[in-house]
């Protein structure tokens, strides 16, 4: 191993070069496990791979191999994207194509292994294929960038997931990686470094858009011996799993682009600023900071060139509010994560008092490619104002889940229903929730909006982190604003009052809205209606006087929801009646005498002691008493219990 440190280092990053020698690009097949001699074997390894069971995957897979004999070699390899099809396996046999396999549990093991190793394949797990020229082909098996999953995608940022072992730097390396790190630290001056950048027009992908390169020259311009690079890789958006993808999939990448962008401000401390409670992530980040610092990318004096580097992740105290960068800089400080008014901005006086740049993790991920490319390369893709790409989380009711990486410009409509390929079990759509738990509900009328900053904003839309949330008719809308609303309540962070009592007050009366009345005179559904339009002019307060984007966002759920399904607002305030029954407190149920055997299983269960009758008799429920958990209709074995 240590001959192989030493081999890289001399012949490809102190080379820093595109073109390779033809003989050391043979050896640097060998490594990147492309040219083997011997079957490779790949298992997906991201969180939502280890929750569908890949680490027994991975452990069968070795099991099958030392039982047999077999030489073939097996590593856990980064999530390609598609959450639906965890735990995914890659095959390559010496001179074929890869194979792609979906969804394959440790019992599923031994007879892939078998059909592939004997050239019978069974199609029903099979993805597709995927090889470049001097590869064998797979005949009538499709690839797998034509799947309408893939084929939608343009993967730049993502192209590594799924690909390579991620705690393998020197296959990161094998593939390129780390050489334009080194180039610029050796060839760049920081100034041509911000030029190259902002010339790229690359734009803050956490929701607000603006110019990354200049961004970095007002750090770099503020006078000061010390500055501070901060990734953001907190990440706690409802329905967004980008970033964690990324750090479990490729963090090499990752620290290449905190790399440069440190040397472009002339920061000599970078921090990783991760998400509580995302072990796995973070422990791949730690181990490939640790191999990066081994390899001498990181330290004093990196490569001769006179830069000096040190990398350090540093876990948030669990608050959504510090994602907000002054809070999240008052938290790395020691204080209490609460927002700070602004100006200052964090470029002129940040972390300590000095200058500091904070990127989100997708941002960087862009640095290394628009310095290996050029800017012209970058600016080729997207939209005139909006280049380069846009990573996705997509969730919900559509068919395919996972992370998904876009060309700027492309239809929200693209998205649902060539990538997600539409709704699953032939629901109707209803909305797309982009933004995160203070995003926006866009319904069919909004997809043909395109992917763009600009265009976003001139329609009152905000990108957000990164969360794409298809919702269809089986989901009611008063619930999931009131959920959204919980959510922002419990992480405000209570320092301005808008923000503090407004989220409170608009959960308040919309808990009121999805239960019944304890009367039912005219005078309480007045007080109700009247509790909605409230509302309305809370969140504009909210909006116009909070502290942070945290309050003057928090509304955007129920404004968006009651521009757009105001019918559903008024069905449960004045009809008592949740269209898609997902609303508890306005469910009614009642026992239909002629299907009832008296069983007692419903009354047994009944967690309120709602339900009365005599065994073998025809029971009845006390609809005063009833909570409407539903318990009792999914228990019931004779369909005797109706809700309405």
């Amino acid at each position: 191993m240590e001959d192989l440190k030493n081999y890289l280092i001399a012949k490809v990053l102190l080379y820093a070069s595109d073109t390779l020698d033809p003989d050391v690009e043979k050896e640097l097949q060998k490594v990147r496990r492309e040219r083997s001699s011997k079957p490779v074997i790949n298992v997906s390894s991201g969180t939502s791979s280890i929750i569908a069971g890949s680490e027994r995957t991975y452990n069968s897979v070795r099991a099958y191999l030392s039982e047999n004999n077999s030489a073939a070699s097996v590593a856990r390899v980064g999530c390609a994207g598609p959450a639906s099809f965890e735990p995914m396996v890659c095959m390559q046999l010496p001179g074929k194509n890869k194979l792609y396999f979906r969804n394959i549990t440790e019992e599923k093991v031994e007879p892939l292994l078998n059909g592939v190793f004997h050239n019978d394949i069974v199609n029903d797990d099979l993805v597709g294929q995927s090889g470049s020229e001097g590869f064998e082909l797979w005949p009538g098996i499709p690839f797998i960038d034509e799947l309408p999953f893939f084929a939608g995608q343009k993967r730049v940022v993502l192209n590594n997931c799924g690909c390579y072992d991620p705690e393998s730097i020197e296959e990161f390396i094998a593939r390129g990686g780390y050489r334009t790190y080194v180039k610029t630290i050796r060839n760049y001056t920081f100034e041509e470094v911000c030029d190259i950048v902002e010339k790229s027009g690359l734009r803050g992908r956490s929701g607000g858009g603006y110019l990354t390169g200049l961004k970095w020259k007002h750090a770099l311009n503020t006078a000061s011996g010390t500055r501070y690079l901060i990734c953001n890789a907190k990440e706690s958006d409802p329905g967004a799993f980008t970033d964690r993808t990324i750090l479990e999939s490729d963090p090499h990448r990752l620290i290449e682009g905190i790399a440069i962008a440190s040397y472009a401000i002339g920061a000599s401390s970078a921090i990783v600023y991760m998400r509580r409670g995302s072990e796995h992530a973070r422990k791949r980040m730690q181990n490939a900071i640790n191999m990066a610092r081994d390899y001498g990318l990181l330290g004093h004096n990196i490569f001769s060139s006179g830069y000096n580097l040190d990398i350090s992740v540093r876990s948030e105290p669990g608050a959504f509010v510090c994602g907000e960068e002054t809070a999240l800089i008052s938290s790395l400080e020691g204080k209490r994560g609460m927002p700070q008014i602004k100006p200052p901005y964090p470029t002129t006086s940040g972390l300590l008092g000095k200058p500091t740049v904070i990127n989100n993790v997708e941002t960087l991920m862009n640095v290394p490619l628009i310095m290996q490319n050029g800017p012209e390369w970058f600016r080729s893709m997207g939209t005139e104002n909006s280049p380069g790409t846009k990573i996705f989380a997509l969730t919900g009711k559509s068919r395919f889940s996972g992370v998904v990486e876009i060309e700027m410009g492309t239809t929200l409509r693209t998205v649902l229903d060539e990538v997600a390929d539409g709704i699953r079990e032939g629901k109707n759509f209803k909305a797309i929730q982009l933004g995160g738990a203070s995003g926006f509900f866009l319904t069919g009328e909004n997809l043909d909006i395109r992917v763009d900053f600009d265009e976003m904003k001139e329609k009152g839309i905000g990108m957000g982190a990164g969360g794409f949330v298809v919702v269809d008719e089986s989901t009611c809308m008063v619930d999931l604003v009131r959920y959204y609303m919980e959510f922002i309540r419990n992480e405000s962070c209570g320092k301005c009052i808008p923000c503090r009592e407004g989220t409170g007050r608009m959960l308040e009366i919309l808990e009121n809205v999805i239960r019944k009345p304890v009367s039912e005179d005219s005078g309480t559904t007045l007080e109700r209606f009247k509790g909605v339009m409230q509302l309305e002019t809370i969140a504009s307060v909210m909006q116009d006087t909070s502290l942070c984007g945290l309050g003057q966002t928090a509304p955007n759920p129920f404004l968006s929801a009651m521009r757009n399904f105001r019918e559903e607002f008024e069905e449960h305030i004045f009809d008592r009646v949740c269209r898609a029954n997902i609303c508890r407190g306005l469910r009614t149920f009642s026992i239909d005498v002629d299907k009832c055997t008296g069983c007692t299983a419903c009354a047994a269960k009944c967690p309120v002691n709602a339900i009365y009758g005599t065994r073998l008799q025809p029971y009845f429920i006390v609809e005063e008493k009833c909570t409407g958990c539903g318990i009792c209709f999914d228990i019931c074995k004779f369909s005797a219990v109706l809700v309405k």
